[in-house]
């Protein structure tokens, strides 16, 4: 069982896997490898000057990879109650989490098949979006969304740190207690 499954790894999903992994929790990202960050060329993320959306999306899994979260590639078609959390169906495959965050950019085929509520976007081009509270919560204790099926901006680095907010929201629920990451340089 994971502690946390997250649907997409673009950068909401990888960013939040990021996050959890690094904390200590068990992560599995399920991808479909459909990211629009796929055709994106970013010249405006702070600290970078530019990079290939594809490098972006490489360099976000290796970071997460890096602290322990598990990548597989499939499609989510389902999430249904489980007996200690959550039962996620991907293509032939299931996996057990405590805890999901949905990441799914545009895509929101999820909405219906597990009973998340949806409200309409606001960013062009984005009709739909999981309705989530300031968090990132959703209608259903324990699935979380962030990033542009939340409703922020679809701007990479926008999403990536909205996927780092939900993140610690959830493992701050998990912990107990508020978490804090910060990193200090070593001397």
């Amino acid at each position: 069982m994971y502690d946390i499954l997250i649907v997409g790894a673009g950068p909401a999903g990888s960013s939040a896997a990021i996050f959890a992994a690094k904390a200590g929790k068990k992560v599995l990202v399920v991808d479909s490898d459909q990211s629009v960050t796929k055709r994106a060329w970013v010249e405006n993320h702070y600290g970078v000057p530019q990079i290939s959306g594809p490098d972006l999306l490489e360099t976000g899994k290796k970071q997460a990879a890096k602290f322990g979260a598990e990548f597989v590639q499939g499609k989510v078609s389902g999430i249904s109650r489980g007996e200690d959390g959550f039962k996620v169906q991907a293509d032939e495959t299931s996996y057990e989490a405590k805890h999901v965050i949905l990441a799914t950019g545009f895509l929101l085929d999820l909405a219906e098949a597990s009973g998340l509520e949806t409200v309409p976007g606001t960013e062009p081009r984005v009709k739909t979006i999981f309705k989530t509270d300031s968090a990132g919560r959703t209608n259903i204790a324990g699935i979380w969304a962030a990033g542009t099926c939340a409703g922020v901006s679809v701007h990479t680095i926008i999403t990536a740190g909205d996927g780092a907010k939900v993140a610690i929201n959830v493992i701050s629920e998990i912990n107990g207690e508020r978490y804090v990451d910060h990193d200090v340089m070593k001397a």
